[in-house]
């Protein structure tokens, strides 16, 4: 099997714009969480979200181009950008390479709401713009991307929930395995309006930590009460090995092993079975012995049942073999279809930099979580791999495992 390297990332998220401000954000232990006002007006049950910046990419695409991007898409394409320059990418050697996209996105939910509004508002069709389409059907994403940057590799969304950008890294390493690609961009987006969100605020799946924002995402803690919402955009360039020495690439680090696996269970509370399964199969195809691991990235979304079966299948995986486990959602919420690219990116960021950032607000473990070793405050610790989960509704799981080079 061919071997899969990262050789670029980019990144737009509520802790900044660029991975320098990522890097800076995750190390000093800001947060990204906001109370929303626009919120409670609309009767949201939690007004709390993660705060993104929409990007203006007026003079930076034409009008026909931005035209058929909603939120999202403008949010990968800036991450994309900086992806490709990270990894010595312009546009002629796209136009003389196949070179793949996959990306991870399972809404649009704000252009679909104003296309049926425009409709039962004017009864006239033809006023909800010829970008209307392109906007709010799944695949937005990667139609907007893929013509845009003019790639002619494999172009597909991967809709799984939650787990929707790790398993469009994943999937995209299998294809690179088999000599199919030589380079694909992967990644994942989440819209964040508060319409894309409005049916989880309506199941009291958000946290009601409203007088303090900053501390209402609380992985694994005894007292966590909901996950706060997030999204944004994450893009790594993934690439063949030799390919990329040929080329000149710098290297950041391989994907070693993929993971994945389905509950099979209830649509919306996970099990402990599927996740153990979707780790095992990670570490099984990454070849490697789990005292390799320096450090897990949790799914972890502050959620009571969520957390806890995580915890679960985490110490029925690695037993008393005691790695740090932090969620870096304490910091930015449920960052959803974006999370499981986001997540990687994070925790590369930590192991260029050699910390773990905090798992902010743990302050009273569970009995579950008190088996695990999370750290409440930021560490200073070197460690050259680490394993990342991500989980989603539907019960589908996904583990990357990631080696520095």
């Amino acid at each position: 099997m061919k071997r899969v390297v990262i050789t670029g990332m980019g990144i737009w998220s509520c802790l900044g714009k660029s991975l320098d401000e990522v890097r800076d954000s995750l190390y000093t232990g800001k947060s990204g969480i906001i109370l929303d006002p626009l919120r409670k007006e609309m009767g949201f049950r939690s007004g709390l979200t993660a705060k993104v910046d929409i990007p203006d990419l007026k003079g930076v695409l034409s009008r026909s181009q931005r035209t058929y991007m909603p939120e999202q898409a403008k949010y990968a394409y800036c991450a994309t950008v900086e992806a490709m320059r990270n990894a010595g990418i312009d546009q002629d050697y796209l136009d003389k390479h196949d070179v793949g996209l996959l990306y991870g996105n399972d809404s649009s939910v704000d252009p679909a709401v104003r296309a049926v509004d425009t409709i039962r508002e004017k009864h006239d069709t033809t006023l909800c713009g010829s970008g209307a389409i392109f906007q709010l059907m799944n695949s937005t994403v990667t139609m907007n991307l893929g013509t845009i940057f003019r790639l002619r590799g494999i172009n597909l969304t991967v809709s799984g929930a939650c787990a929707s950008g790790a398993h469009a890294i994943g999937l995209g390493a299998l294809l690179i395995q088999t000599g199919l690609q030589d380079m694909i961009v992967c990644g994942g987006a989440q819209e964040v309006n508060p319409y894309s969100v409005g049916s989880f605020d309506g199941i009291s799946a958000f946290s009601i930590r409203e007088d303090a924002p900053e501390k209402a995402s609380r992985p694994f803690d005894r007292d966590r009460d909901g996950l706060v919402p997030g999204g944004g955009a994450a893009t790594v360039i993934i690439e063949e090995y030799e390919h990329a020495v040929k080329r000149g690439a710098p290297i950041i680090a391989e994907v070693l092993g993929y993971g994945f696996s389905a509950n099979g269970d209830h649509i919306s509370s996970p099990n402990v079975a599927g996740p153990s399964k979707s780790l095992r199969m990670a570490i099984e195809r990454a070849g490697i012995n789990i005292d390799e691991i320096g450090y897990i990235n949790a799914h972890a979304t502050s959620t009571h049942v969520g957390d806890t079966n995580e915890a679960k299948a985490i110490y029925d995986v690695f037993g008393d073999r005691r790695v740090e486990v932090t969620s870096t959602k304490s910091q930015t919420g449920h960052e959803m279809w974006m999370a499981g690219a986001s997540e990687i990116i994070y925790s590369m960021l930590m192991m260029k930099n050699d910390f773990i950032a905090a798992n902010l607000n743990f302050e009273n473990p569970d009995e579950d979580s008190a088996k695990l070793l999370i750290p409440g405050k930021r560490i200073e610790k070197h460690f050259d791999t680490f394993l990342s989960n991500s989980f989603g509704f539907g019960g589908t799981n996904a583990t990357l495992i990631v080696r520095n080079m």
